[in-house]
C-alpha cells in the first residue's frame, strides 16, 4: 500500500476550473468573466509597453553586468520596497518622515498576506481574524494556513438592494473581541466593487480604534479604482493619520500586469521605529522557512518604473487606459441592460468601481449562462469587467 493511498481530491478552485472550461468549449459567442486579470478591447492579455520598456533597460543592464542572477536579501531589494512603500503611503506620509514604516518583498500580494499573518500568530499570538462577507476567496486559508484558528466574517454586501450593509459592518466590528485583526479591502472591494465612502472610512476607522481592532489592509488594485494612485490610497493613508499600526499587502499584478511574476510588498507601520529591526529579524526567519528569498525580475520592472519619471508618466498612463476601459465597459453594459427592460435594477454596475461587478445573480442564473449561454462567471455572481469587450456587449446583455 502506498504511503498516499489516503490522500483525498481537494476541490477545484473555481475560478481556475472556469478558465479551463472555457478554454475547451468551442462555441463562438463564449465569454470568460470568471479571471482577474485584464484583457484588451479585443480580449486579449497586455503586456504594458512601459513594462515592455523595462525589461528591454533590465537585458542591456545583465549584459552590461550591472545586474545578475545572484540570491536577493532575504528580505527583498531594498530601493523596491522603499519605492513600493512610498506609492502605497505617500512621499509625504508621516510614517515615511518619521522612519517607521517599512517594506518587505513578497510573493505578490497571496505572498505579503501569508508573511504578515504568519508574523502576527507567531509573534503577537493573534487567533481571531474578520474577513468580509463575501471576500476575495483566498483570504480565509491563507489566514487559516498561517495559524489563525478562529476566522469570522463582517457584513459587506445587502442581496436587498445590491449595496453596501454599512450598519451590519459596524455592527459587527463593534462585536469584535478586542486585538482582532480585521482584512479590509484598500480599494475595488473583491467581489463587490463597492468601497466605502472617506465618511465611512472615518466610522470604521473610530470602531477599530476603539475595540483595538488590528488592520491588516489588502491592495492588490492600487490605479485600477479611479486610474489615480493617491484616491485609491486613501482609506491606507487616513488610517496612518489616524496613528493606526497596521499591515498592507500591496500586489502589482493587476496595476502594472505582472501576474506570473509575483512582485509584491508588505507595507508595515509601526508607532515607533526602534522596532523595526526586531521585527524585521524576525520577518527574516519566516521568509527564510518559506521560500529563502524572493524573485527579483518583477520587483526589478517595478523598482525601475517607480523610480525612473518618464516611466513612472507612463506607466500612470497605462493604468488610465486600464481604468478607462473598464468603466466605460460598466456604462456600456448598464444601457444595453436597462434598454432591453431586462428585469431588476442595474444601477449597482456602474456605482460598483473597479475589476469586479457583484451582478445579483443568483447560482442558478448563473449556472443557466454558464450552460445555456456559454457566459462563464463565479456561482456568486461575480463577473470579471476585463472579460466584457466591445464585441461581446450586445450578446452579454
Amino acid at each position: 500500500m502506498s504511503h498516499f493511498s489516503a490522500v483525498g481530491a481537494a476541490p477545484p478552485f473555481e475560478v481556475y476550473q472556469l478558465s479551463r472550461d472555457c478554454q475547451a468549449d468551442t462555441h463562438s459567442q463564449k465569454i470568460n468573466l470568471g479571471v482577474g486579470a485584464y484583457r484588451t478591447p479585443e480580449g486579449k492579455p497586455w503586456i504594458l509597453p512601459v513594462v515592455k520598456k523595462a525589461e528591454a533597460q533590465l537585458a542591456k543592464d545583465i549584459d552590461a553586468e550591472t545586474i545578475n542572477h545572484e540570491y536577493l536579501p532575504v528580505l527583498g531589494l531594498d530601493s523596491f520596497t522603499s519605492a513600493a512603500t512610498a506609492m502605497l503611503l505617500g512621499k509625504g506620509s508621516p510614517a515615511l518622515k518619521e522612519e517607521r514604516a517599512f517594506g518587505i518583498q513578497a510573493l505578490s500580494g497571496t505572498g505579503a498576506l501569508r508573511n504578515g499573518a504568519e508574523f502576527l500568530v507567531q509573534q503577537l499570538k493573534k487567533t481571531v481574524f474578520y474577513f468580509s462577507d463575501p471576500t476575495w476567496g483566498n483570504h480565509g486559508l491563507v489566514f487559516k494556513n498561517a495559524g489563525f484558528t478562529d476566522a469570522r466574517t463582517y457584513r459587506y454586501w445587502d442581496k436587498s438592494t445590491c449595496g453596501f450593509n454599512f450598519e451590519g459592518l459596524i455592527e459587527d466590528l463593534q462585536n469584535a473581541p478586542e486585538g482582532a485583526v480585521i482584512i479590509l479591502h484598500a480599494c475595488t472591494h473583491n467581489p463587490t466593487g463597492i468601497d466605502p465612502s472617506q465618511e465611512q472610512w472615518g466610522k470604521i476607522a473610530d470602531v477599530m480604534q476603539e475595540k483595538k481592532l488590528f488592520p491588516f489592509f489588502d491592495c492588490a488594485y492600487q490605479g485600477f479604482a479611479s486610474g489615480d494612485l493617491d484616491q485609491d490610497a486613501w482609506a491606507v493613508r487616513f488610517f496612518v493619520e489616524r496613528g493606526f499600526e497596521m499591515f498592507c499587502s500591496q500586489s502589482f499584478s493587476k496595476n502594472f500586469g505582472l501576474y506570473n511574476e509575483r512582485a509584491g510588498n508588505l507595507t508595515v507601520v509601526v508607532k515607533d521605529k526602534s522596532l523595526i529591526e526586531n521585527m524585521k529579524s524576525q520577518i527574516t526567519l519566516i521568509v527564510r522557512a518559506m521560500y529563502s528569498n524572493p524573485p527579483g525580475h518583477g520587483g526589478r520592472i517595478v523598482d525601475l518604473v517607480l523610480k525612473d519619471e518618464q516611466l513612472f508618466k507612463e506607466w500612470c498612463e497605462c493604468i488610465k487606459v486600464m481604468s478607462s476601459r473598464i468603466i466605460e465597459m460598466r456604462h456600456g453594459l448598464r444601457e444595453r441592460l436597462e434598454k432591453l427592460s431586462t428585469p431588476g435594477q442595474w444601477n449597482h454596475i456602474t456605482e460598483q468601481i473597479g475589476m469586479f461587478s457583484f451582478t445579483g445573480l443568483t447560482p442558478e442564473m448563473c449556472q443557466f449562462l454558464l450552460k445555456e449561454k456559454h457566459v462563464y462567471l463565479l456561482k456568486n455572481g461575480r463577473i470579471s469587467m476585463c472579460g466584457v469587450t466591445p464585441s461581446n456587449l450586445d450578446y452579454l446583455a
